[in-house]
């Protein structure tokens, strides 16, 4: 026997409607917010993530799936959206259109990691993605995709917290003192971050081993040395948040797991999906597009993990809408019935109504169990007697009631009920 892969995990089919409800929230909120699907490989040449995503990050020293193809050429499956994203906008001239350019995608992703729960080595991810605009109501207006994404799906009990980290300018500031503080204590971090000092001490803040999250604790906060374009920057994102009735907490922690993200960040969190609790995540990446070779673009978008919410959901007890189960089932006694009632249930479904009958020989009251078991809001059984009279019974499931129907108008019986 052959096993899935570790770290990936089936969607089978009695589970494939949650994926559905979520996967439809999730396009009901973009096209709410006026967005418009996107669809990239799954993979790409490793070079754009080296370049958008980063060369300090976790993702890009550890966790990509990196390998030739036959032209001896480095192809990587995407760990995430954003970068095949961004270089679609640049590769097919979107700059040049209307902007801002909103899109959104739903798309699987793949990162080499330790599998917990709620993270798998294939992931699939809802992402939203906003090019063009500058302001502060960008920003704005993608948390707010983000809650109206989660509100739709029931989900309560999320908390918002943001941050700013600032531009190039204050970032550079930011460094020198961070590096001030962490110099002391170089010998007590990991080797990753001691690499880390020197190219991109910022990303120390996101490192997961307990030793450097104890010396971060008393590290200098990014929020005390914003530029005043930054600083006002981030002062009216959060008047708009209050003006649109969103709560949310300041968390100077955070700094978000990749290299290209500028000024804003933010992160829905949730306890209720253990040590992971980040629901959904995002923020602005100002220097992404030029980065990649565009023309310098302001972005900002998020990024939200569909198995992530499903446990989260299942955690928390938000109900999934029943699968609703076929809308007749015909069965047949015999060898003639069940002809007839194959070419009935091949005429319902021209008609666009669900319909299902027996595959696997099973008697009639075997067929009934079946028809429950699948859901079907109406059983018709046919036999001889049927046939000769050309008038069945439709059985409803719910309470047991029955209506006579003429064979040659079962069609129009449950169109009429539609």
């Amino acid at each position: 026997m052959i096993n899935i892969p570790k770290g990936t995990k089936d969607v089978l089919p009695q589970d494939a409607y949650k994926w559905h409800y979520i996967e439809d929230a999730a396009r009901k909120t973009a096209e709410l917010f006026n967005m418009k699907e996107i669809r990239t490989p799954v993979f790409e040449h490793t070079e754009l993530f080296l370049r958008g995503v980063g060369d300090t990050t976790d993702i890009v020293n550890k966790e990509m799936y990196t390998f030739k193809d036959k032209g001896d050429r480095s192809i990587t499956l995407k760990p995430e959206g954003t970068a095949g994203a961004a270089r679609s906008f640049i590769e097919n001239g979107m700059a040049a259109g209307l902007l801002p350019v909103k899109m959104y995608y739903i798309t699987p992703a793949f990162r080499y990691e330790r599998p917990q729960a709620g993270r798998l080595r294939e992931f699939h991810q809802f992402g939203i993605e906003m090019y063009g605009s500058a302001s502060p109501d960008a920003d704005a207006e993608v948390i707010f995709a983000a809650s109206s994404f989660l509100s739709r799906l029931g989900i309560k009990g999320v908390k918002l917290n943001i941050n700013s980290i600032g531009c190039k300018t204050c970032r550079a500031s930011y460094n020198a003192a961070l590096r001030e503080y962490l110099r002391p204590h170089l010998g007590e971090m990991c080797s990753t971050c001691r690499e880390r000092f020197d190219k991109n001490p910022l990303r120390i803040l996101d490192c997961k081993e307990e030793g450097c999250k104890k010396i971060t604790r008393g590290a200098p906060r990014i929020t005390d040395y914003l530029c005043n374009e930054c600083s006002a920057h981030f002062k009216k994102v959060q008047q708009l948040l209050t003006a649109g009735g969103l709560e949310f907490n300041i968390d100077p922690d955070i700094v978000r797991g990749l290299d290209y993200y500028t000024k804003t960040v933010f992160e829905f969190v949730s306890d209720s999906i253990g040590a992971q609790g980040t629901v959904c995540g995002g923020g602005r990446y100002d220097g992404l597009i030029e980065e990649l070779g565009g023309n310098p673009t302001p972005a900002v978008g998020f990024a939200a993990g569909i198995e992530r919410l499903i446990l989260l959901m299942e955690n928390t007890g938000v109900p999934f809408p029943e699968e609703r189960g076929v809308q007749v089932y015909i069965a047949g006694m015999d060898d003639e019935s069940r002809m007839q009632a194959f070419k009935i249930v091949c005429a319902l479904r021209a008609a666009g109504i669900s319909a299902e009958c027996d595959h696997m020989g099973k008697s009639v009251k075997a067929q009934f169990k079946y028809a429950d078991k699948i859901g079907a809001q109406y059983v018709i059984a046919l036999g001889g007697n049927e046939l000769a009279s050309g008038v069945c019974n439709a059985k409803r499931m719910a309470d047991g009631a029955t209506t006579p129907v003429m064979i040659s108008d079962i069609c129009g019986f449950f169109k009429g009920l539609e």
